[in-house]
This record gives C-alpha cells, structure tokens and sequence, in this order.
C-alpha cells in the first residue's frame, strides 16, 4: 500500500475540471485508502499522478497538465464499472 493518497471529484453537472477532495501522507494516506475501501470506491494506483495532486490543496481543480492522466483513470474506471458494482 502507497505511502500517499488522493481522491478526485468530478461533477459532471458543474462540467468543471475534476477537483482534489482529499489527499495525505502516511497514516492520513491510509486513512483515505481505508474509507475508500469501506465505501467501494475504486482505487486506482499511479505514483506519478499521486504525487502531482498531493500538493494540490483540497477544493482545488487539477491543472491543465494533469487532464491527460486524470482522463485515463476515468477511462479506467468506466471500463471497470461492472466489475466494481459486482462485489
């Protein structure tokens, strides 16, 4: 398990870029990880990206540069959605 942790939101209605709602280090990190889990929230690993967005404050939309790698993670989760709704 990863030592950082961020989460992303996406508001399709606000047609906005996906904004940070969490992210931590080490214990925080497992934290994020744990509620994620506990609420069968898809997790996705990419060192890289996690540590784009863990300086990114809370609220904050990503930048420009990190759309591309955001879009795969959303391009991930929709090809698994079936998979996740099943457990």
């Amino acid at each position: 398990m990863s030592d950082k942790a961020a989460a992303l939101k996406y508001d399709k209605e606000r047609g906005s870029a996906p904004t940070v709602v969490a992210s931590g280090k080490g214990e925080l990190a497992k934290r994020i990880i744990q509620k994620a889990e506990e609420f069968d929230v898809p997790i996705f690993a990419n060192e890289a990206l996690v540590n784009s967005l863990i300086d990114l404050e809370i609220d904050a939309q990503i930048p420009s540069e990190l759309y591309q790698s955001v879009v795969e993670v959303f391009v991930w989760l929709l090809k698994n959605e079936k998979k996740f709704k099943e457990r």
